[in-house]
């Protein structure tokens, strides 16, 4: 009887802690980039950048108490960090047509339901030859949320890339593989929210796709391109997060309070809970992989934080979504077969989606050997053509 009622009060705690989570008053602001362009004055370079601020409540209005910027720039060779570059920064507020310079002090601002405001940032260098020197800034935005839920502190970071229309379909890697096939796997520039995921692919493609071709790509650079990727810091741990991480092995993205927190927000403590006893039952009559069955592709599809390039490696990136929709679109312009993967130099592969089932057998088999690599290659498309 006292084994029983440990147990409906555990179930309780748990139910409960799914509750809160789920009713606790939350800021709704998210943050979402539009555009970013360089251009060139006579002694200087501008890079202009350009993302909104949408509050998705239906009824409240919240505040934005501060917002300030924090920059890394990257030379393009080895994504390597480059110090001490000078430049001005300049944040503007679109207040309808109005474009209003805050000076560097944010002023706090209010943004009513279902409205947004449009923020602009202009980063002035004083190299007029600005291409030559980086390739990459890292934009690192953070801001304070106000409202009804107190407050609470969110960071953003979005990828500009000062070459990022420069395409060079002739950088590509042949590799022989298993029943007659080669794949061409397509170098790319480090992709980032900015990157529409059909016309970057597009153009990495143009001239290279032959009729029978399937394309795959990499799931975690199009959820990158998808902006699915959190900083850690706008996490809200609990304990549960804390003490189910413990259950995994050291080397799972789940086996963090990061990693498990993420989850938790997307299904709850109480299915991951019985997912992982269930798991256990099963593993111990020899059949593994329940817990992931049970929860669902989010959880197999979360790379933890050093798990991805720089500069991600400081984010959490979740699995891609909409991936069907995005094969049959891709699939449509390009008239080839489109699919997403997830595959591991373990010769583990996952076919998240495709445009066509019939493609699936044959992926599974010939990508056992990753012709996109795990690390720093950043060949995330793969074109597999019959070469028989």
């Amino acid at each position: 009887m006292f084994i029983l009622n440990i147990f409906f009060l555990f179930l309780l705690a748990i139910i409960c802690s799914d509750l809160y989570n789920k009713f606790l008053p939350k800021s709704n602001l998210v943050l979402l980039p539009l555009d970013y362009s360089l251009r060139k004055k006579d002694n200087h370079s501008e890079v202009v950048i350009d993302f909104k601020i949408i509050n998705n409540s239906k009824s409240k209005e919240t505040m934005i108490s501060n917002l300030n910027l924090d920059i890394d720039f990257f030379k393009g060779k080895n994504n390597q960090y480059l110090k001490e570059l000078d430049y001005e920064e300049n944040i503007y507020i679109y207040s309808g047509s109005i474009k209003k310079n805050i000076h560097n002090y944010w002023p706090t601002t209010i943004i009513k339901s279902n409205s947004e405001i449009l923020i602009q940032v202009i980063l002035k260098f004083k190299n007029s030859d600005l291409k030559n020197k980086i390739k990459y800034i890292w934009l690192k935005v953070f801001w304070e949320n106000y409202g009804h839920f107190g407050i609470s502190k969110k960071q953003d970071c979005l990828l500009v890339n000062l070459n990022r229309h420069n395409y060079n379909n002739a950088n590509v890697v042949q590799i022989p593989l298993k029943q007659g096939y080669n794949a061409i796997a397509i170098k790319t520039d480090l992709l980032g929210s900015f990157d529409d995921p059909i016309d970057t692919v597009m153009k990495y493609c143009k001239g290279l796709t032959k009729k029978n071709d399937i394309l795959t790509i990499g799931e975690t650079p199009l959820a990158i391109m998808q902006g699915r990727y959190i900083a850690p810091q706008n996490l809200e741990y609990n304990i549960f997060s804390k003490i189910l991480c413990y259950f995994f092995h050291p080397t799972s993205s789940l086996a963090t309070a990061c990693g498990m927190q993420l989850l938790i927000e997307k299904i709850g403590v109480t299915r991951i809970t019985f997912s992982l006893i269930l798991g256990f039952v099963f593993k111990c009559i020899g059949i593994k992989g329940i817990f992931y069955r049970l929860t669902g592709f989010e959880s197999s599809l979360i790379d933890d934080i050093s798990g991805t390039v720089v500069p991600y490696d400081k984010s959490i990136v979740m699995g891609p979504i909409k991936t069907k929709l995005f094969c049959d679109r891709l699939s449509k312009h390009l008239e080839i077969e489109v699919a997403v993967v997830d595959v591991n130099d373990l010769g583990g592969v996952k076919i998240l989606a495709s445009s066509n089932n019939s493609v699936n057998n044959v992926l599974k088999e010939i990508l056992k050997v990753n012709p996109a690599g795990n690390s720093d290659e950043k060949t995330p498309i793969v074109l597999i053509r019959n070469v028989k």
